[in-house]
């Protein structure tokens, strides 16, 4: 199935394949939810056959918006997609801006809603095997720690996050509960 991305070409937002898009290193939209439950944050280890970054730890749930879905909609259907969830409500934090080298020859380049929700249960996690191969929950803090300490387990996109737009994405109880 071919999957088309929003994605600037020649400074015009087109739709664009995913894999192409990667390959070409085009700056292109992107939504990433970051879903948190009594002080820790739920995050996701990527399956092995994802065509870049397998194997290493994401935030709770990073994709692409199809061409002309809000990314909104597009949070809440990738929350399910990936992790079984549904009736999850995101709030918007931000939108940032990074390039990293994804290996392979893919560059991401990404142009990021940011959305944070937060439960008061840890709800049950039911992942799709295609898309993620396990799961944790992890405070702030502990998290930050980690991927300073052990960065070859991390997708590049959350080492970014963490250290250069945490202040966008948590508030100082988020990261300090």
């Amino acid at each position: 199935m071919t999957i088309m991305i929003p994605a600037w070409v020649e400074g015009v937002l087109s739709p664009v394949e995913k894999l192409d898009a990667h390959l070409r290193g085009l700056r292109h939209k992107a939504v990433s939810v970051f879903l948190i439950c009594d002080g820790k944050i739920l995050i996701q280890r990527r399956a092995l056959g994802k065509y870049h970054t397998p194997g290493l730890w994401a935030n709770t749930c990073c994709t692409h918006p199809n061409w002309d879905e809000p990314s909104q909609t597009c949070a809440a259907r990738r929350l399910h997609e990936e992790l079984g969830l549904r009736d999850i409500s995101t709030e918007f934090r931000g939108q940032v801006e990074y390039r990293a080298d994804v290996g392979a020859g893919m560059t991401e380049h990404e142009v990021v809603d940011i959305f944070v929700a937060h439960t008061k249960t840890q709800p049950v996690i039911k992942p799709h095997p295609e898309e993620v191969m396990d799961f944790d929950w992890v405070g702030f803090e502990d998290l930050a720690t980690l991927v300073v300490e052990t960065p070859a387990k991390y997708t590049p996109w959350l080492k970014i996050y963490l250290s250069t737009f945490a202040d966008t994405i948590f508030t100082d109880a988020e990261r300090f509960t």
